[in-house]
């Protein structure tokens, strides 16, 4: 029997979708990942303060936005992606893989929780309205032909992880919607999760490339033609000095206290980066990294750091922004 028909077979033998498996393919257990949004509102509140009228309603109206355009952009990715994710030996247990989907329906459901986000978006104020927006873009690049961005080595990591900025920003215009967050935080948020999604592919790369071989993971994504562990190991460490670097350039310009976390969050950057080399590393599945105790434990550290550093004034700092020289003798000898 040809590949084709054979194809066509398995998928009509699949047992019929029910509403549970379309509530399924909306991930709503990924919805962690918009503790992104936190800092956001946190930063906002500390460097603008409260611009506007109802905070709790911006607040609850806020997250459910985010988490329906989100599930938007997960039933889109579930369901372009059932092709390739049978060749993942984690992502070929996904519904869209064995579970015979009736394609009309997925599309009238991302079609709803994407009305449904950008409804109550309108809730929020305008300029939440207008970074919900770029939010269902950037879900359409990544997954929709001619985009299709996750095809593209490198491009991929780029456009994935400009959600990132696009949750700060979701956050910030809930606690001020008259303003954006700074360029340098912007930038530290991108570079920061492209650290993240680039070591997740490492991770993927070494873990399926040693045991099925390097021609399987190019059928699961494209772009892993282009890549080798080389190119993802530096690429991780261009990624992660990026974002250090901005957020160096912020911490001057806006909160010299943040400075004392620094050496917490280098040391997430670095036990995140141990996790993507271990096998079958639960850095591809970033769903599942609460489970990881010592680095929830960095992870706490970190914030409650940088919520104490929010509202502590240390002007001693502040000569860390002047230029000082140790003189070893008296000037013109």
């Amino acid at each position: 029997m040809p590949r084709d028909n054979m194809s066509n077979a398995l998928v009509s033998a699949a047992p019929v979708a029910t509403f549970r498996d379309y509530v399924a393919i909306a991930r709503f257990d990924h919805m962690t990942k918009h503790v992104f949004i936190i800092p956001g509102i946190v930063l906002a509140y500390a460097l603008r303060g409260i611009y506007t009228e109802n905070l709790i309603a911006s607040v609850i109206f806020g997250l459910i936005s985010a988490t329906c355009i989100a599930a938007a952009n997960y039933v889109i990715n579930e369901w372009l992606d059932r092709e390739f994710d049978k060749f993942h030996p984690l992502k070929s247990q996904r519904t869209a893989v064995n579970i015979n989907l009736n394609k009309s329906i997925v599309y009238i459901e991302y079609a709803s929780l994407v009305v449904v986000g950008l409804a109550t978006a309108t809730v929020v104020g305008l300029s939440f309205s207008i970074v919900s927006i770029a939010f269902v873009i950037s879900g359409i690049i990544y997954n929709v032909q001619p985009f299709r961005t996750k095809d593209h080595a490198f491009i991929d990591v780029l456009s994935e992880s400009l959600n990132n900025p696009i949750r700060l920003m979701l956050g910030w215009a809930i606690i001020d919607p008259t303003s954006l967050p700074p360029s340098s935080l912007l930038f530290t948020y991108w570079m920061g999760g492209a650290f993240l999604m680039n070591a997740k592919r490492l991770s993927e790369y070494r873990s399926i490339v040693e045991v099925q071989g390097k021609e399987l993971l190019g059928k699961y994504r494209p772009s892993f033609h282009s890549y080798t562990a080389s190119s993802l190991m530096v690429a991780c460490l261009l990624y992660a000095m990026m974002s250090a670097f901005f957020l160096a350039v912020f911490l001057v310009k806006y909160r010299i206290e943040y400075l004392l976390a620094t050496p917490i969050i280098a040391a997430l950057f670095a036990q995140y980066f141990a996790l993507s080399l271990k096998r079958d590393s639960v850095a591809q599945r970033p769903e599942r990294l609460f489970h990881e105790k010592r680095l929830m434990a960095t992870v706490i550290t970190t914030l409650i750091m940088l919520v104490l550093l929010t509202f502590v004034q240390i002007p001693a700092l502040e000569r860390l922004t002047s230029q000082h020289f140790i003189e070893l003798s008296p000037a013109g000898r």
